[in-house]
């Protein structure tokens, strides 16, 4: 790491923006709130908000210009598709591979955890983390009740496993490791064992011969095609996976490079949402998509 001496400018605005930040953040700190009426009050929080709002945005702009000095923030943009190898045991191994190991290891753990420690001290009122557990759990088999029926055991348990995988893998990212689901090898792993379950339900249901009848239904001719729709289901699911969480990482990197030193705090508040909401808008699609092929397997012979 080498230090670059910034010009007379350079250092009169670092100065000046963090004696700013400072003096706007200790001016928040002092202004005390009114209690006499409501619109004192509101203006009073307003200028609380500004003040703190101001005072961060003055110590952003401060750190950017020093962190500037030092070289941070330099680097290349560079966005591949296929992940980095790594050698384990003498195998060559994708490091995507290696996180989706490490994310069921501490899914695996953690499951153990809950089942000794917290959940034989679940109460009648649910609270912290048992109200968590039991709000994930009703939202799915909710969800998988209202696309397929009352017998959706099996289906809610693998759609929780799937989205504990989503978010351990969104986690990582946090980490600096890119996340398995930037890997088309990993969602089309996804996307198989959806399309088994599609087929596996639809014989589960309607028996062998019934699966076999809806692909001659209406007619005989459209056989191939309707074959074929059904073998690109695993393809559309991984490859509508992977280039929406391919996407949210290449917006961080670009934010990144764009800003230079100046990224600091800035991805976060975007990682925050690339790594927190929009792994979750993805499952819910791919959840629900799963569910539409599975209930078309089960209805269309009827």
């Amino acid at each position: 790491m080498q230090f670059n001496m910034p010009s007379i400018g350079k250092w009169v605005a670092i100065l000046l923006s963090l004696l700013l930040g400072a003096a706007a953040l200790f001016v928040r700190s002092r202004t005390a709130q009114p209690e006499k009426t409501e619109e004192d009050y509101k203006t009073a929080k307003k200028k609380r908000n500004l003040l703190m709002i101001a005072g961060v945005l003055l110590l952003w702009l401060c750190s950017g210009l020093l962190l500037g000095c030092f070289g941070i923030g330099e680097r290349q943009f560079q966005v591949s598709i296929s992940p980095s190898r790594m050698d384990i045991l003498g195998f060559s191994v994708s490091s995507t591979v290696f996180v989706s190991w490490i994310v069921v290891a501490a899914l695996g753990a953690s499951a153990i955890l809950l089942r000794i420690f917290v959940i034989p001290r679940f109460k009648e009122t649910p609270r912290g983390i048992q109200l968590v557990l039991e709000t994930a759990v009703g939202a799915i088999n909710d969800l998988t009740r209202e696309k397929y029926g009352q017998e959706n055991e099996g289906l809610a348990s693998y759609f929780f496993a799937l989205a504990a995988l989503f978010i351990g893998s969104a986690i990582v990212e946090l980490f600096g490791f890119r996340p398995p689901t930037t890997d088309l090898s990993m969602t089309f792993s996804y996307a198989l064992i959806t399309f088994v379950l599609i087929n596996v339900y639809g014989v589960y249901k309607r028996g062998v011969k019934g699966r076999l009848k809806s692909f001659v239904r209406p007619k005989a001719i459209i056989a191939p095609f309707k074959l074929l729709s059904d073998l690109a289901v695993p393809i559309s699911l991984a490859c509508r996976l992977f280039g929406n969480m391919l996407g949210g990482m290449v917006v961080v990197e670009l934010v990144y490079f764009a800003l230079g030193a100046f990224s600091v705090g800035i991805p976060a508040v975007l990682g925050l949402y690339f790594n927190a909401f929009h792994p979750l808008i993805q499952y819910f699609i791919f959840i629900n998509l799963s569910l539409t092929f599975i209930g078309e397997a089960v209805e269309e012979v009827e």
